[in-house]
């Protein structure tokens, strides 16, 4: 059974977490239960998931299996309040890359695994005083990046869902927001980095396209997540939280090198 490792906002809410055992997911599962809720990671490793979390097995990709996971935390804690749809996967490329099996595959689990984890929580969230759901979603929703169509596509799938969402629910007490994470250290960017031909200079490139210079952290999105799921934001409803260094809205002058001192 989860434990909570602090009081705080969310305190006695019950969370699930997709993708609740690695990068974002347990940054996002630490957070909420520092904030007093009892948090359940959803993900195909449960066993990795952080200290004090419980880990249950769940397949996105299998309405079953989510269904399953749903009604073990509800025959554990007797309730649901807050959803955080973070599994997902990246994908790289053209239009062209990529077969039509790996748009099935990966439209699959970012856009219909967030689709039947809310459907089959809907029912439990309708009777929390305090219902919300955050959906992870990516700087690639909002700008034009380079070799990501397709998730990409998927991305801003997720955004648009997030608001017709929170239209269909707002009068049901549900709220639907989003976060928009910049090129975060996750584990899929070090696999990225690791692959490319000069790794220190992609890890340069992803760090240099963002104002900030640098890679967001898990727990920077973390904090935006459970400023969303907290009455913090009881107010705020079908939008979204950019945490990516600027990149979405800025648009800086490139500094220029003073001259050399002449001798």
């Amino acid at each position: 059974m989860s434990t909570r490792t602090g009081q705080g906002d969310l305190d006695g809410l019950v969370a699930v977490v997709t993708g609740g055992a690695s990068g974002i997911g347990a940054a996002v599962a630490r957070r909420l239960s520092a904030a007093g809720a009892f948090v359940v990671a959803l993900d195909l490793e449960p066993d990795a998931a952080p200290s004090g979390i419980t880990g249950l097995l769940c397949d996105v990709c299998d309405d079953s299996s989510v269904r399953a996971a749903i009604e073990d935390v509800i025959t554990t804690y007797g309730r649901i309040d807050i959803v955080v749809n973070n599994a997902g996967i990246g994908a790289q490329g053209t239009v062209e890359t990529n077969d039509d099996d790996e748009w099935h595959r990966v439209w699959d689990i970012n856009v219909v695994g967030l689709v039947r984890v809310t459907r089959a929580a809907l029912p439990h969230l309708r009777r929390s005083p305090a219902a919300a759901i955050v959906n992870t979603c990516s700087i690639a929703a909002t700008a034009g990046l380079p070799q990501r169509a397709l998730y990409s596509a998927t991305k801003g799938a997720v955004l648009s869902l997030t608001r017709a969402m929170a239209a269909d629910h707002l009068g049901e007490g549900i709220r639907v927001n989003a976060v928009n994470p910049g090129t975060a250290d996750t584990p899929w960017i070090s696999r990225l980095l690791e692959s490319a031909p000069d790794p220190a200079a992609e890890r340069s490139a992803l760090e240099g396209r963002q104002p900030h210079g640098r890679l967001v952290t898990a727990d920077e999105v973390a904090g935006a997540v459970l400023y969303l799921a907290s009455a913090s934001s009881g107010s705020t409803t079908g939008t979204s939280i950019a945490v990516d260094g600027g990149m979405q809205e800025l648009r800086l002058r490139p500094q220029v090198q003073a001259p050399a001192a002449i001798p």
